[in-house]
């Protein structure tokens, strides 16, 4: 099975799920953990239990999962007290961290402490990464002011899957992305820059490419079967 772990109305991930339907996939959403049959121990003693759309799977039988979360935000816990909600997203933010490592299988991106999806960074720490790299990068500036909020619409993006770069941009650019999202150590990357042309620089990052376009979709499906299952 493959596994999608996004909040309940992404549906960005349910539409993915629909399309590898064939292959049984499963979004596991953060109402998913508070359903019984939950089983996870530390140190591992085998392999643990899950619930997923309502289904119970064992962690053996996930060939891939996609975590499409950075963490479990409060607004996807109404079914928890109010008061207690805050709470419950550290809780299972934590979790699903402890969790997520624990997968042999491909996890993209694979967790780390600053976010359930890859690394959390702001887009200064993105374009310092880049600029390191030898890659140019367009300048950023904040502001209390509105009017004066740096603005990184439009410019042209490709998505990074594995080594494959989707997109049609000239080649240093797409050879940049692939070097960026090895240097941050992620498989999965959205990488906007202010056009395709040679000499166009790197303006703003996502982990969350929009996984619903078909040539996404098949890429993390040959991502997947081409790695080693749990």
């Amino acid at each position: 099975m493959l596994l999608i772990v996004a909040q309940r109305n992404d549906l960005a991930a349910r539409s993915l799920a629909d399309r590898w339907r064939p292959r049984c996939t499963a979004v596991l959403t953060a109402r998913d953990l508070s359903v019984p049959g939950w089983k996870f121990d530390m140190p591992a003693q085998g392999p643990s239990r899950l619930i997923a759309d309502g289904r119970a799977f064992s962690s053996n039988q996930i060939a891939g999962v996609l975590t499409r979360l950075s963490a479990v935000p409060e607004a996807e816990l109404d079914h928890v007290a109010a008061e207690d909600r805050a709470y419950v997203s550290a809780e299972m933010t934590a979790f699903l961290l402890a969790w997520l490592s624990s997968l042999e299988c491909p996890v993209l991106n694979r967790p780390t402490p600053s976010g359930l999806c890859g690394p959390g960074w702001r887009i200064e720490q993105w374009l310092h990464l880049a600029a390191g790299l030898g890659i140019p990068v367009r300048s950023v500036r904040r502001s209390t002011s509105r009017a004066g909020a740096n603005q990184t619409e439009g410019g042209v993006s490709v998505t990074i899957v594995g080594r494959e770069c989707l997109g049609t941009v000239d080649p240093a650019l797409a050879d940049y992305s692939r070097r960026l999202a090895a240097a941050a150590d992620v498989d999965l990357l959205e990488v906007r820059y202010t056009s395709s042309a040679p000499g166009a620089r790197l303006q703003s990052v996502s982990l969350w490419p929009d996984v619903s376009r078909p040539d996404v979709a098949a890429a993390l499906l040959h991502l997947f079967d081409s790695r080693v299952p749990c």
